[in-house]
């Protein structure tokens, strides 16, 4: 059962509504992602660039990609990965094959895919599942409630219902 936000975590998790945000005006689905040290320090940052690369530029698999070439593994089980959704299973599966640390999401699987149901939007090719079916044992904190959950709520709408090319 994931735990419950931190006040530590919510300037994280602004940080990656904010990337998320900035994914969506650059006309890609709303993720956006952070990866930080164990003193809080952010490390490195990406969001969604599905649109503008390939069905795989995930943020969430860009930083696992990013710590597999820039930390020791001793350093990367000592990170936090916030994040504006749960990460999917490809990218959960880069967080466990890296060795990184606890992840913190504003929304869940579980909640985007019911969003997505209820704007008639066709489900994701891929099954959306708790991050822990691919990473056992894996420290997960989330989801987030009240205005941070609406705000990313709000974006994947807006996303979800924009006509096409606006």
């Amino acid at each position: 059962m994931p735990q419950p936000l931190t006040p530590t975590d919510l300037p994280h998790l602004r940080h990656c509504l904010a990337l998320a945000a900035e994914a969506l005006q650059a006309g890609d689905e709303p993720f956006g992602s952070i990866l930080v040290d164990a003193d809080g320090q952010v490390l490195a940052q990406a969001r969604n660039e599905v649109n503008a690369r390939n069905a795989l530029a995930h943020p969430e698999l860009a930083l696992a990609q990013w710590a597999a070439a820039h930390l020791a593994p001793a350093a990367r089980v000592t990170t936090t990965l916030y994040t504006s959704g749960e990460h999917c299973p490809m990218c959960a599966a880069a967080h466990g094959w890296v060795g990184l640390g606890k992840i913190v999401y504003l929304s869940s699987g579980e909640q985007l895919t019911q969003w997505l149901q209820e704007l008639g939007v066709p489900p994701s090719p891929v099954q959306l599942v708790p991050v822990q079916t691919i990473v056992p044992g894996i420290e997960v904190v989330g989801p987030a409630d009240g205005e941070l959950l609406q705000a990313i709520k709000d974006l994947q709408v807006a996303y979800h219902t924009a006509p096409p090319g606006v």
